[in-house]
Parts: structure tokens; C-alpha cells; sequence
């Protein structure tokens, strides 16, 4: 069946390597059929001091062109102009435009700060080991994450990764299936995706993006899902696809719902 990545960096991010156009020529060997580039869009200084959690501004023009040269290059392959979108709250000090945003094929909505700190940072890591914090990280998490994922004003098409607070395998002292239930109650009214996010495995985490139990919840709730390996360098461009489609189904969904180049959709069966 076809094999599809809607989230990928390269080296234009500051923690990614590797070439648009070598992450195109790995995923057309490995077959994959849907390809979306969704680089980390520009955070201020405020956020990304070091230029290391996303791409500069003076290089989102170079980034695009590479992707389009990627797309005329691989006709047998949907390559996707995306992004991925900090939700950043009553924080946000970008001044984004709709129009600059109209010409990416998908937009991915992401957590990954709490409150002006970025929670999955590894150089950041010892907020965790504060008394308290793993529950207040949590509650706090899912907030923002449901704010971001219910407003259909935002410009999110697929929220990415939905339980990143998991990262670094601290988890809260309650229980988190009244979560789990709020998450997929907010994708469902905001009409978004989610997305199965293979990297998880490789954290200290241990698991996809997100739970068994978190993605059979968005499934209940009817929200489609997708499948992407979250590769930052090309080697992981295919890396556990199969692996996505065989939780999904093991948790209820028969289809994967793929982004297509114009901000579409398509389904595909799992069976």
C-alpha cells in the first residue's frame, strides 16, 4: 500500500541535516508516495535565541525553492510545501499574515512551549525534576494543546505529535484518560487531524506520538489521522510507517487521511 510522510526537516532548521533534495531521493526509493516537507517557521529571538529550534527568516525563501525543485524533480511522488506552526498563546510576538500562510499545502500545529519554555528541549530538561511540575507541565500542556487544536480560526491543518509532554517519559500522578478525552473532543470541534508520529519510539518515551490509548480516543471521536516520521535527517525519512499504520488499525481506524499539494485531502485504506 502507499507509504506517506507529512512531517519532515532538513538542514534549514537548526537542529535537522541533510538536503530537501536527498530527503526526496531516500523517500522515492523507499516508495513513499506522499512526501511533505514542514519545516519549523521562524520564531523570534525572544523564542529561538540561537537559531536552533527553527529556520530563520532569510532562509524560508531558499527552503521553499528547495521543495518546489524537489517536486518538479519527483513526479511520481507528492512532494508538499508545509510547515510547522508554534502555538504560542497570548505569547505569540510574531505578527503572521494569512496570506504568507495561503501557499503552504499543510500547516502542522505544535506544543512546544509551555508558557514561554520550550518543554522538550533537552537542555531544559531539569524543569521537569522541580517538585510539582511533571502534574502542572501536564495540565498546562493540554491546555494550550486543546486551545490550539478547537479554534478553527488557526490556521493548524494536523496537529503533530499530540502528547510531546511525554518526551522525556515523565508522566503525571492522575490518571490521563480525562485528558486523552479532552484532546480528542478539541481536534474534533477544531476539525483537525491528528497525526501518528513514529519518532517517539527513539525518545525516552519508548512510544509513537501519541498513546495507543490517546489515539484510539481521537479515533471515538472521528478525527482523521495521518502518518508522519517527524525525520530530521534523510536516513529516518521511511523510518516505521508500517509500524503507524499497524497501530492505527489496532485501534479502530481503517484509513490513513493524506495532505495533498492545495491544501486537500485524500483517504487511503489500512486494510
Amino acid at each position: 500500500m502507499e507509504l506517506v510522510n507529512t512531517h519532515c526537516h532538513s538542514h534549514f532548521c537548526g537542529h535537522g541535516e541533510g538536503l530537501v533534495s536527498e530527503y526526496a531521493a531516500a523517500a522515492a526509493d523507499a516508495g513513499i508516495t506522499t512526501l511533505a516537507f514542514t519545516e519549523h517557521y521562524p520564531l523570534t529571538s525572544a523564542f529561538d535565541p540561537d537559531g536552533y529550534l527553527s529556520v530563520p527568516a532569510v532562509d524560508m525563501a531558499a527552503y521553499e525553492q528547495a521543495v518546489l525543485d524537489a517536486r518538479a524533480a519527483h513526479t511520481g511522488m507528492d512532494v508538499l510545501l508545509g510547515i510547522e506552526l508554534d502555538y504560542l498563546a497570548d505569547t505569540d510576538d510574531r505578527d503572521l499574515d494569512a496570506a504568507d500562510l495561503a501557499r503552504y499545502d499543510v500547516i502542522l500545529g505544535s506544543v512546544h512551549f509551555v508558557d514561554r519554555w520550550p518543554f522538550d528541549d533537552p537542555a531544559q530538561r531539569g524543569v521537569w525534576e522541580e517538585p510539582g511540575a511533571v502534574d502542572r507541565i501536564w495540565n498546562r500542556y493540554v491546555d494550550l494543546w486543546c486551545d490550539a487544536a478547537s479554534d478553527p480560526t488557526l490556521p493548524f491543518q494536523v496537529m503533530s505529535h499530540p502528547d510531546l509532554a511525554k518526551k522525556f517519559a515523565f508522566y503525571p500522578s492522575f490518571p490521563l484518560d480525562a485528558l486523552y478525552e479532552r484532546m480528542a473532543e478539541a481536534a474534533s470541534a477544531g476539525g483537525r487531524m491528528v497525526e501518528v508520529n513514529t519518532s517517539g519510539s527513539y525518545y525516552a518515551c519508548a512510544e509513537m506520538f501519541p498513546a495507543p490509548d490517546l489515539l484510539r480516543a481521537f479515533c471515538r471521536a472521528g478525527v482523521p489521522c495521518t502518518v508522519g516520521t517527524d525525520a530530521h535527517s534523510p536516513v529516518n525519512v521511511a523510518r516505521d510507517i508500517h509500524r503507524a499504520y499497524a497501530l492505527m488499525r489496532e485501534v479502530g481506524y481503517r484509513q490513513v487521511t493524506v495532505p495533498m499539494i492545495g491544501g486537500d485531502r485524500r483517504t487511503v485504506g489500512l486494510d
